[in-house]
Parts: structure tokens; C-alpha cells; sequence
């Protein structure tokens, strides 16, 4: 009878277990719905699309590698990653340079820190949309504000958006600007540096410029890597100022056209959702490569605590 009563007793916990487990189920339901039919689902009919000639308006017809042996002949593809690596390596650094920059000025504890905090975050929030794309074309247009203000100093403006030499650079500066995200991050990493190592460094006389070197540099470089993988990703996939910008062509002479606006051409300009689909397939085999470069390379320049 005690047995009886002893197995009972363990049978206990583990019914309680397996209803908590069903309820924890549940409620995950609903993310396990939008994980395979809005994630995984679509991303494996991509892949399946990618070997087809699949026009969205009759029944893809499997077509073998032919998709993806295109890829090597297209020469506006080609030219979509040249434009899209540009980007990436021009805008990236000076974006998380002048992040990191602010940040440093708004850890000294500046009056009004709150405000300005979010008045500098704020163009992360507002410089994917397209009512400022629409505003950058503006500004940067023949009879732009940049060319107003260049006309005060006796200096002739152009039409930095029509002009294949400059339209790049325009977007790249519109990049640039929207560097409140890794700012609000690089600060709580500098608030996370212990007081006691610069006041270490002062007593042993060690300038601002060194301190900054020896010390802020190599125990925020968890945090800039952090910041470099993200807003690379966020790069590679930078659509809606391109079509904008460039009403929807990647021009003046194909100089913005970035492989993701190139891709949505192929896809939803010209009916070619197959090849659509392996460009889509193509550019995330390049953020995983760039992603992967990355996390070998922090081996030789992150520094952890432990």
C-alpha cells in the first residue's frame, strides 16, 4: 500500500510537468505558424522556384540550373554588385565612425542628454521610409537645399540625384545619417566600461587620446562587431531609397542600382520570378559569406572580458 502511495506521489510533479509543457506549447503555437508558413514555407517555395521559369502567371515549368547559370552572364547583375558592395564598404564605416563619435560626446553627460539621445536616434526610425527618400531627392535635386546653400558661397550646385558620379554618394550620406541605432548601442557599451580603469590611467599620466586607445577601443569591441554585422546585413537589403531616388531604374546609368532593387525588377518589372528567386537565393549565400568572414575575423580583433 505505501508503494502505491509512493507512486503516486511521483506521478504527481510529472502530470503537473506535462500540462505546463502543454500549455507552454500553446502559447509558442502562434510562432510556430508564422515560423513555417511565413519564414520557412516561403523560403523553401523560393528555393524550389529558383530551378523553375515561373512568369506569376502560369504554372512554373522546372528549368534545371539554367536560372543560376545566368547569373554568371548578367551584366546588370554584375553591375547591381559592384553599386551594392560600394555602398556596403563606403557607408558602413563612416555610419558606426561618426556613431561612435557621438556617442563618446554624449557619455560625457551632456545637459539634456535624454532629448538629445532621441533626437539623434531618430533617423534610424525614419530613414527607411519613403517620405524621406522622397524629401532626399528634393534636397539633393538641381533646385535642392544642398545646391541653395552652395549658391550662398558663390559655388555653382548640379543635380547631384541625375548625375551618375554623385547619385551614389547621395544615398551613401542618407546611410550615414541614420546612425542612431549603433549610436544608443555603442553608448550602453561605453556605460558598461568600468570609471576605475581611466582613473587608473590618468594617475599613471596617460593622455585622453591614449586612454581612449588602450582602453575604450579594445573592451567596445564586442559592441562595434555587433554593430558591424547588423547594419551590413541591414545594407545588403537597402531597397526602398534606391527606388525612390531613382523612380524605380537604378539610374542616372544604372549608378544606384542595388541588387536588391535589381532583383525586384526581375521579379515584378519582367515577370522572371525563377530568376528573381535565385538572385534572392544569391544574395543571402553573400551576407552569410560576408557574416562568416566576420565572425572569423573577430577572433584576431574582439576582445572579451574573460
Amino acid at each position: 500500500m505505501s508503494s502505491i502511495n509512493e507512486l503516486r506521489r511521483l506521478r504527481g510533479p510529472q502530470r503537473g510537468a506535462r500540462q505546463q509543457n502543454k500549455a507552454a506549447l500553446l502559447f509558442l503555437l502562434p510562432w510556430f505558424v508564422g515560423l513555417f508558413g511565413i519564414t520557412i514555407g516561403p523560403m523553401l517555395a523560393s528555393l524550389f522556384l529558383s530551378f523553375t521559369d515561373y512568369n506569376l502567371l502560369q504554372p512554373p515549368e522546372l528549368s534545371g540550373l539554367d536560372n543560376w547559370t545566368r547569373i554568371l552572364h548578367d551584366e546588370r547583375l554584375h553591375k547591381s554588385l559592384g553599386v551594392t558592395f560600394t555602398y556596403v564598404l563606403v557607408s558602413i564605416p563612416l555610419q558606426l565612425a561618426l556613431a561612435l563619435g557621438l556617442a563618446l560626446l554624449l557619455d560625457k553627460g551632456l545637459r539634456g542628454l535624454a532629448f538629445y539621445r532621441s533626437a539623434f536616434y531618430l533617423p534610424s526610425l525614419i530613414g527607411g521610409s519613403v517620405a524621406i527618400a522622397v524629401l532626399w531627392r528634393t534636397v539633393f535635386g538641381t533646385d535642392g537645399l544642398v545646391n541653395d546653400l552652395l549658391a550662398l558661397v558663390g559655388i555653382e550646385g548640379q543635380g547631384w540625384i541625375s548625375e551618375p558620379g554623385t547619385a551614389l554618394s547621395t544615398l551613401i550620406v542618407l546611410n550615414v545619417w541614420t546612425f542612431g541605432s549603433p549610436m544608443v548601442i555603442f553608448l550602453a557599451g561605453l556605460r558598461q566600461i568600468p570609471t576605475a580603469l581611466y582613473e587608473a590611467a590618468s594617475v599613471d599620466g596617460a593622455s585622453r587620446l591614449r586612454q581612449f586607445r588602450s582602453i575604450t577601443l579594445p573592451l567596445l569591441t564586442p559592441i562595434i562587431f555587433f554593430n558591424l554585422v547588423l547594419q551590413i546585413i541591414h545594407a545588403f537589403q537597402t531597397f526602398t531609397q534606391a527606388f525612390v531616388v531613382s523612380g524605380g531604374t537604378g539610374g542616372p546609368a544604372d549608378s544606384t542600382l542595388f541588387y536588391s532593387l535589381y532583383l525586384y525588377q526581375r521579379g515584378f518589372g519582367h515577370f522572371d520570378m525563377g530568376y528573381a528567386s535565385a538572385l534572392a537565393w544569391l544574395l543571402l549565400l553573400i551576407v552569410a559569406i560576408f557574416t562568416a568572414i566576420n565572425f572569423w575575423a573577430s577572433k584576431y580583433w574582439v576582445f572579451y572580458n574573460d
